[in-house]
């Protein structure tokens, strides 16, 4: 599949990119989607959740008041989780959410996913660019020349490019990364999906090997 590349003023170059069928033309695999995207947000949770207990709670340990006679329900502790202050019942414990999954399923998942921006058509090939000095306002410039001011984007590049990154930091809606970095979450989250001609060699080759 052939896609015109595009200079940062959103003009065609007249040159076309080669967009391999076995990344960006396969059959998607939505369980592998699912199973990707779903261990991506589970290891941004740190897990680190944690409520006291009854036996973890500073306080006296004396019998607060006599057994029998009160009229009212027979209590032993001021720790107990029935009165304020006290411990909680099966409260939240540190636990880690990290999910396994193996390297040709994660392979298929991303696949799948930049298959499913081929077809959305949301995908743009623009040449290399960088910036003399990082402004956040040259980075609003290439946006608002390709038509995704108002869109959420993410830009792929060959490789780190911190005039770029730093040009990009301080807008919500755009993001970018390296070839290395993409992710199934990070392709479907986004509404267009921008790559560098020097990132293509490389999505290809890290999704090809």
């Amino acid at each position: 599949m052939k896609v015109a590349v595009l200079d940062i003023k959103g003009k065609d170059t007249g040159r076309k990119a080669e967009l391999s069928d076995q990344v960006y033309g396969i059959e998607p695999n939505n369980h592998a989607v699912y199973l990707d995207v779903k261990q991506y947000l589970a290891h941004q949770r740190q897990g680190t959740h944690k409520a006291k207990e009854r036996a973890e709670i500073a306080g006296s340990t004396r019998k607060i008041k006599k057994q029998k006679g009160t009229g009212t329900a027979r209590a032993g502790s001021i720790k107990s989780p029935i009165f304020r202050g006290g411990g909680r019942i099966f409260g939240p414990r540190p636990k880690d959410y990290t999910q396994k999954l193996n390297k040709n399923l994660k392979r298929l998942a991303r696949k799948s996913a930049l298959t499913l921006k081929s077809r959305e058509k949301s995908i743009l090939v623009v040449e290399d660019f960088d910036f003399d000095a990082p402004k956040t306002k040259d980075f609003v410039a290439v946006l608002k020349s390709l038509g995704l001011e108002s869109k959420k984007s993410l830009f792929v590049l060959g490789d780190s490019n911190k005039g770029v990154y730093l040009s990009s930091r301080n807008l919500a809606h755009s993001e970018v990364i390296t070839s290395s970095e993409l992710s199934t979450y990070k392709i479907l989250n986004a509404k267009s999906l921008v790559l560098l001609e020097s990132a293509l060699e490389g999505i290809e080759l890290n999704l090809n090997k």
